[in-house]
């Protein structure tokens, strides 16, 4: 019998296939328009932490630089200052910790305060960050962002086919990285960040990619749909079933108890592991 696949994070392995493990948002980021994603402090990102284990979620992804791009892009040392007590504490605290950044030098400081994987919403463009990932050797998300970052965005690309053309850039982009020594990655088509343009266009496209998420399937590398955040929160879950009846490796999620229980309800629970 063949083994199931895992992906090794934090010293603990997260089998692949059939599950779909849940990676839940805090943002200590007080400009984020997700309101009840906000930590006020260390010690509630702690609180929140903890609630959202004991709903199911396996990794809490900290994002200390909100990436809509009308908010304003805070310094290195702002962005630091907000992440790394947070991660100091969660880590202790025995969570699997990510980070959302696309600075080379927020990365730093969250992997040296203990930090496990680094989500970066600059999709492993940046050499230094190549560099930083290769030195680390920690797992990392590649997100497919049409920019350098989410604030370097423009109109987005709703032409047909965009989880084809994703999975054919990406898979152009862990060319490269394999190159680097850089293999432990997670991949993201980015159907969450906001783009200027039109905005139920984008929406259909969304759910498109995630229709045709076998695209991404394909690369060989586990796949995150990061769940988009809607006015509407019905159609929030309407993308969490979508994701997880299309075989999403990982989901990342704003709305941490909703989507546990559907993981539980479509069998796609994954088994605990060991602290």
């Amino acid at each position: 019998m063949t083994e199931a696949p895992v992906l090794a994070i934090g010293g603990r392995e997260l089998v692949l296939g059939g599950h779909t493990w849940v990676m839940a948002v805090i943002n200590l980021s007080p400009e984020s328009r997700n309101l009840h994603t906000v930590a006020q402090s260390p010690g509630h990102a702690r609180e929140m932490a903890r609630e959202y284990a004991a709903l199911g979620a396996t990794i809490i992804d900290l994002g200390g630089q909100s990436s809509h791009y009308d908010n304003p892009t805070i310094s290195e040392t702002e962005e630091i200052a907000r992440l790394v007590p947070a991660v100091e504490l969660l880590a202790a605290d025995g969570h699997l910790v990510s980070v959302d950044t696309w600075k080379p030098s927020v990365a730093r400081a969250a992997l040296e305060a203990g930090a496990h994987l680094i989500n970066d919403t600059g999709g492993l463009t940046d050499p230094d960050m190549r560099e930083l990932i290769a030195e680390w050797k920690v797992p990392t998300v590649v997100v497919y962002v049409e920019g350098a970052n989410p604030h370097d965005v423009g109109v987005v690309d709703t032409a047909p086919d965009k989880a084809l053309r994703t999975a054919g850039a990406l898979a152009e982009r862990l060319a490269g990285l394999a190159a680097q020594g850089i293999h432990e990655v997670i991949i993201d088509p980015g159907i969450a960040l906001n783009y200027r343009g039109d905005y139920e266009a984008y929406t259909n496209t969304q759910l498109d990619v995630i229709r045709a998420s076998r695209h991404l399937h394909s690369l060989g590398r586990p796949v995150l749909i990061p769940i988009p955040r809607k006015k509407e929160d019905h159609r929030v879950m309407a993308y969490v079933t979508m994701a997880l009846e299309y075989g999403a490796d990982l989901i990342r999620v704003h709305d941490v108890a909703q989507a546990c229980d559907l993981v539980d309800l479509f069998g796609r629970t994954p088994p605990e592991l060991t602290r």
